[in-house]
């Protein structure tokens, strides 16, 4: 488990997390939202060991995160970020296999086993028939699945995942919630996801977060979650929920009108 207690981090003097206390179980999916400028992206990098926290302290599974390398780190928590690039179009199967050892850089070295997981990975992800595809070739639906592909190679206890499903259409990004949750499943990974999609988080995550202001405004189970002074506390706003009928979670029903 990875947790955080009294988390503080600044830009210079504006201090962008404020105390915040964070547990993140494995074997299960979280779905973080807030309005923009809440720390999300923030909190995601200071976990990664990107930035140094002012303030507080963070543990994966009872270590002090200062202690790890970032090569142990990479054995842990494997990253996707909202879009990225590479230096050279590489097919789809050689990012997937690039991802298995990270902390090697370029001079990995697979083994035959790796080529099996790779494979298996494709076909997990329905990625086999993109395997010789570039991946400029992609589209960004496509590109999302490779990225998560390549993060699943990299078999870690834990994927973050920052804003993956913003510029995706709703096809895509309930499509990528499915796949989300058949990983919990089948591989038992904790995964965070960074999204702005209350009614996708709601629908698919074992646990919610609502962050604001810097500070964790609350954890929990979608329906303890979903709640109109919990969505009217996190963005001001007096919103309506009602229950999904298909999913039989509270999903967000329409705006109402911001607090005077």
């Amino acid at each position: 488990m990875i947790k955080v207690n009294k988390l503080s981090f600044s830009y210079g003097t504006d201090l962008v997390l404020r105390d915040l206390d964070l547990h993140l179980p494995e074997a299960a999916m979280t779905v973080m939202v807030g309005p923009n400028g809440a720390g999300k992206s923030t909190l995601i990098y200071a976990l990664l060991g990107f930035l140094k926290a002012q303030g507080g302290s963070v543990s994966l599974f009872g270590k002090s995160l200062h202690l790890y390398k970032r090569s142990e780190l990479a054995k842990l928590i494997a990253f996707v970020p909202q879009e990225t690039s590479f230096q050279f179009d590489y097919s789809v199967r050689d990012i997937v296999l690039m991802g298995r050892y990270p902390y090697q850089g370029l001079m990995q070295t697979w083994l035959p086993s790796d080529h099996r997981v790779v494979d298996g990975i494709l076909e997990q992800l329905r990625l086999q028939g993109l395997a010789h595809r570039y991946y400029s070739q992609l589209s960004g639906g496509e590109k999302q699945r490779v990225l998560i592909a390549r993060a699943l190679a990299q078999d870690t206890r834990y994927i973050f995942l920052d804003e993956t499903l913003s510029q995706l259409d709703i096809n895509h990004q309930v499509e990528i919630m499915l796949m989300l949750v058949d990983i919990v499943r089948q591989s038992r990974k904790g995964i965070l996801l960074i999204s702005h999609n209350l009614n996708l988080g709601a629908n698919f995550a074992d646990q919610m977060v609502f962050l604001g202001g810097g500070r964790v405004l609350g954890q929990g189970e979608p329906s303890e979650m979903m709640r109109p002074e919990k969505l009217r506390e996190l963005f001001g706003i007096d919103l309506q929920v009602a229950m999904n009928p298909v999913s039989d979670r509270p999903n967000l029903l329409y705006p109402g009108k911001p607090l005077t």
